[in-house]
């Protein structure tokens, strides 16, 4: 008999109705039934949060750290286990699972820290005789919204500094990847979270995220997600006066010039637009390429392409796992129809790939003879797809580099300080990688973009204290 797992509201496991968890890389393989919230069981939750916000936002700090501690420790003893879970819910390849695995257990560790280092300013004011303090309060009630490409990761690094500085939360995940963020939940629940602290409420975003969109008791939301949904988010937000921190699309560029070390180029150029089956935020979907590596640059990546093995994400050997689902599968496959339709070439994959078991296989699609008003350019396709750009010099690929409504990551391959150092000051890009993929960040620092990427403050590190907290301003006479 299939396993059945619960939505945790106010410390209590319910659900009256679940959904199957499939695996992308055998779909006869059902990871679990999780539990399908309802707009009642999200009200529940809400209530719950609320009720529970004033004593944890007055909770010790030694009390704060301890459950993050806890949490973090739990985490990186089973990173075996949880690694095989995301892999098989989510079709990134083992190694990868247990990468992001531990990188969940460092969030927690490193805001487990931040709990004992909560700070704030004492100054003199203005005015003799008046002392002024400056300190920092929690938000209140924090509405949780994940995507299902980091089903660990993301959902620490929201849940993590939300517990740390006080706030309670309504955690929903993508209806996709439950079983991650359900195990993250129990794991803190018994890391000695009082009830109503975190509550998991499972289900459709048109259901569940709606509830908690149309509740005035939601004082902060943090989304990661598609543009669309970022933008309902916002607008929603704005009416009730709330917080809101957006991280949406990335249509991020990888300029390689011509003195770059093309191996090292070959490598970031495949690790970020293709691994994780491309279906990460800040993947390098546009490789921008100057006209004397151009060449040699396209012919290197079609061998190493070629040498990449596709199957089951936990299988031995595999560098790139099944896309998430078959919705997902069918988009990357129009868009390889649009490149050709709009005149790219399709210089390798692109086409559906069959396995031992049945699953959403698409070999690695590279499109090149591109230019930047192709719609496989300028719109976010999330998956294994990227197209190569010939630009004439530097100044060129910069222009193009910019020219994206979004700016979340950008890189550039080069032995060139000075074009490193200009790259790095003129980049519409809020994170931005000189030899090494844009995809692929640190746990303890800013993450977050520009234009139509981001909106809001920064996530991770010390950073995101500007959005789970609050300043409060004090006088006092002597």
């Amino acid at each position: 008999m299939t396993e059945q797992f619960k939505n945790l509201i106010n410390g209590e496991w319910k659900a009256e109705t679940f959904k199957a968890n499939i695996n992308p890389s055998d779909t006869n393989d059902v990871i679990g039934e999780y539990g399908h919230a309802t707009e009642a069981d999200a009200l529940e939750a809400i209530a719950a949060a609320k009720a529970a916000s004033e004593d944890w936002g007055k909770s010790g700090i030694l009390q704060r750290h301890a459950v993050l501690r806890k949490a973090a420790d739990e985490i990186l003893e089973r990173k075996e286990e949880l690694g095989a879970l995301l892999s098989r819910e989510e079709g990134k390849t083992l190694a990868e699972g247990i990468g992001e695995t531990i990188r969940a257990s460092q969030v927690f560790d490193f805001f487990a820290g931040e709990a004992l280092r909560l700070a704030g300013d004492t100054i003199p004011s203005v005015r003799p005789g008046i002392g002024v303090e400056i300190t920092r309060e929690p938000v209140g009630v924090v509405g949780i919204i994940t995507p299902w490409n980091f089903p660990i990761a993301i959902p620490a690094w929201k849940i993590a500094p939300a517990l740390c500085y006080g706030n309670t939360v309504v955690f929903k995940p993508a209806d996709l990847v439950p079983g991650s963020a359900w195990a993250i939940v129990d794991i803190l629940h018994r890391a000695g979270l009082p009830d109503g602290v975190l509550n998991l409420v499972m289900g459709k975003g048109s259901v569940v995220g709606q509830a908690m969109l149309d509740s005035p008791d939601i004082n902060a939301i943090t989304f990661t997600g598609s543009v669309g949904t970022g933008q309902r988010v916002a607008a929603a937000s704005v009416k009730h006066m709330r917080k809101f921190q957006l991280e949406m699309g990335g249509k991020n560029p990888l300029v390689v010039l011509d003195d770059a070390d093309l191996e090292n180029a070959v490598e970031c150029a495949l690790n970020g637009a293709f691994y994780s089956t491309g279906q990460r935020c800040t993947a390098s979907s546009r490789l921008i390429v100057t006209e004397g590596i151009h060449d040699r640059f396209v012919a290197r990546l079609i061998e190493r392409l070629g040498e990449t093995s596709i199957g089951d994400a936990r299988g031995e050997g595999v560098h790139i796992g099944p896309v998430v689902d078959q919705s997902q599968l069918d988009q990357d496959l129009s868009y390889v129809a649009i490149g050709q339709e709009e005149g790219a070439t399709l210089a390798f994959g692109g086409d559906v790939v069959s396995a031992n078991t049945p699953g959403f296989y698409m070999r690695p699609a590279l499109f090149t003879d591109c230019t930047n008003d192709m719609r496989i350019c300028q719109e976010e396709i999330f998956g294994p797809v990227a197209g190569v750009i010939k630009a004439k010099d530097y100044d060129e690929a910069l222009a193009l580099a910019n020219d994206t409504e979004f700016g979340l990551s950008a890189g550039i391959c080069t032995e060139s300080l000075k074009r490193a150092t200009h790259f790095k000051r003129n980049s519409k890009a809020g994170m931005v990688m000189v030899n090494v993929p844009t995809a692929g960040v640190d746990f303890h620092v800013p993450f977050g973009g520009s234009k139509g990427s981001s909106f809001g403050p920064r996530e991770q590190g010390r950073y995101a204290a500007e959005f789970f907290t609050t300043v409060k301003t004090a006088y006092t006479a002597a």
